[in-house]
């Protein structure tokens, strides 16, 4: 079985823009990455849109875009042209549709210099980019409903490590990420969203979408023990075999 015609572009746009999710889409069942590849192309699309320009009303211009294809997809109506579009609709009912919209709009944070307000503005923002695609690729491969708080504990965890990562870079563009980086302020965080890690119950063939999160709970481990790793960008990336066995096993080593 290949990749549907379709979907080959979502492909190709994951592998340039986010080559880690490329990796684990390649190790998932065909019939997977047909709905992987187009979910996580639209989150390349939309992750980059604040920092492609200087200029915040294009940057908002470029996310509103997203926002109606969306709201055309979730109203059934016949959606914008696109090479993510088409294949995007394919997959999404309604209710994931609305749902990613709240994900991009979320994304607003990226395109201006203010902090969150508090701890739980920080935490919704982490729930509303990373648990909404979570949970939306678990859902569409047949994740059970009582499931959602497990995936999105998950997600919270892999979206921390990947903001951390990107903390250095943050800071070069003038913002202030987090509401405290101290070496004490970064351990707490870590800590906190790692004891809320749950590991979901999937059937396997909803598995796949959880190995975005491969060694999530490892590497916030690392970063609880050695905080001065994220303001020296020094947070690793999960190791090779980690994601080699959840594909022979169909478990993700979280």
């Amino acid at each position: 079985m290949s990749l549907p015609t379709e979907v080959i572009p979502c492909a190709r746009i994951v592998e340039q823009g986010d080559p880690d999710r490329f990796r684990t889409v390649m190790a998932a069942p065909v019939s997977a990455r047909a709905v992987l590849f187009p979910l996580y192309a639209l989150n390349v699309e939309v992750s980059r849109a604040p920092w492609v320009t200087q200029e915040a009303m294009i940057a908002e211009m470029r996310l509103q875009w997203w926002r109606d294809a969306l709201e055309e997809i979730a109203e059934g109506r016949q959606v914008r042209k696109h090479e993510v579009t088409k294949p995007l609709a394919d997959v999404l009912t309604a209710g994931m549709a609305r749902r990613l919209d709240e994900s991009v709009a979320a994304r607003r944070w990226d395109m201006y210099r203010d902090t969150f307000e508090d701890e739980a503005h920080f935490d919704r923002y982490l729930d509303q980019t990373a648990g909404h695609l979570m949970w939306t690729a678990a859902e569409c491969l047949g994740a059970p409903p009582d499931q959602e708080a497990a995936v999105r504990s998950v997600a919270l965890a892999a979206g921390l490590v990947a903001f951390l990562r990107a903390v250095p870079k943050l800071e070069e563009a003038g913002r202030i990420p987090l509401l405290d980086g101290t070496h004490d302020g970064v351990a707490a965080l870590a800590r906190r969203i790692r004891m809320r890690l749950t590991a979901p119950r999937l059937p396997t063939s909803a598995r796949a979408a959880l190995w975005p999160a491969i060694g999530a709970r490892s590497l916030l481990d690392q970063i609880v023990r050695d905080p001065a790793l994220v303001g020296e960008g020094r947070v690793p990336t999960a190791a090779p075999w980690r994601l080699s066995f959840s594909a022979v096993t169909g478990r993700a080593m979280l």
